[in-house]
């Protein structure tokens, strides 16, 4: 664990507030810790752990304080800067590796002087100056290149995710509350596309399905788990509590609560 006074701080574009990544980020956890979900699996990061978190993957997180404080590196690794880097850097991106929506970054000597090296150039709220955030973002990558070249086929490859099963994905991702034009999008479709083979699937609308979905979900994890529903609805991807108790009581004929009785 590296022990630094530097506090939360953020490199490159903004990252999205939706639940879809929009862009490669790297995250290296300095103070608290934050959980993570990516349809089907969790990640519990700690002090001192990084990780990249992949473009085009849904996932959700959660962070927890420690002593009332939360403190990051997060570094944005967007297309733009990608494609700059790789015309200075030709590297092979035909080396390839099963990864998943987060990527576990190894603790590493090199790895850990960069994380120190970058409170020099930090000015205060979130910022590093303009000047140094390119050449620290290159260093940063020319780092995790060496130490997992096949990164490479994750990192430069700027094309559009490929046509994939939908009735996987949807199994899987149902819980995320993201518009459809996304999940299409993920799944390699136009919206008229993906509405389409999703009628042929599941022989009904995606909005109904999803609802219908959620809400088997919550009776199950009310009844069978004795969960609360104030603390499922936003995991299963209801806006609010209200919403979801008015959906409820209209599929089931009784409101959540009374499933606990």
């Amino acid at each position: 664990m590296i022990t630094s006074s530097l506090q939360s701080c953020h490199l490159g574009p903004g990252i999205s507030p939706e639940q879809i990544i929009s862009d490669h980020f790297f995250l290296y956890l300095l103070k608290g810790s934050m959980l993570a979900y990516n349809g089907d699996q969790h990640y519990h990061l700690h002090p001192g752990d990084s990780c990249i978190a992949r473009k085009n993957h849904l996932l959700r997180y959660t962070k927890q304080q420690m002593d009332g404080d939360f403190k990051k590196i997060v570094i944005v690794l967007d297309e733009a800067f990608l494609k700059r880097f790789l015309a200075r850097h030709p590297a092979d991106s035909s080396l390839t590796r099963l990864y998943d929506a987060i990527v576990p970054v190894q603790d590493d000597h090199l790895l850990n002087r960069f994380i120190l090296s970058l409170e020099p150039y930090y000015k205060g709220e979130a910022e590093i100056e303009e000047a140094f955030a390119d050449l620290k973002r290159e260093e940063l990558l020319l780092i995790l290149l060496k130490n997992d070249p096949s990164l490479a086929a994750v990192l430069f490859n700027f094309g559009a995710p490929q046509k994939i099963d939908i009735e996987a994905f949807m199994s899987r991702n149902f819980r995320f509350n993201v518009p459809l034009e996304r999940f299409a999008f993920l799944t390699g479709r136009s919206l008229s596309a993906f509405k389409r083979d999703f009628k042929q699937i599941y022989n009904d609308t995606p909005g109904h399905w999803l609802t219908s979905k959620r809400l088997e979900e919550a009776y199950f994890l009310i009844r069978q788990q004795n969960q609360k529903p104030n603390d499922i609805y936003l995991e299963l991807g209801f806006e609010d509590l209200s919403h979801f108790s008015f959906a409820f009581k209209k599929r089931f004929g009784f409101a959540p609560t009374a499933v606990l009785d």
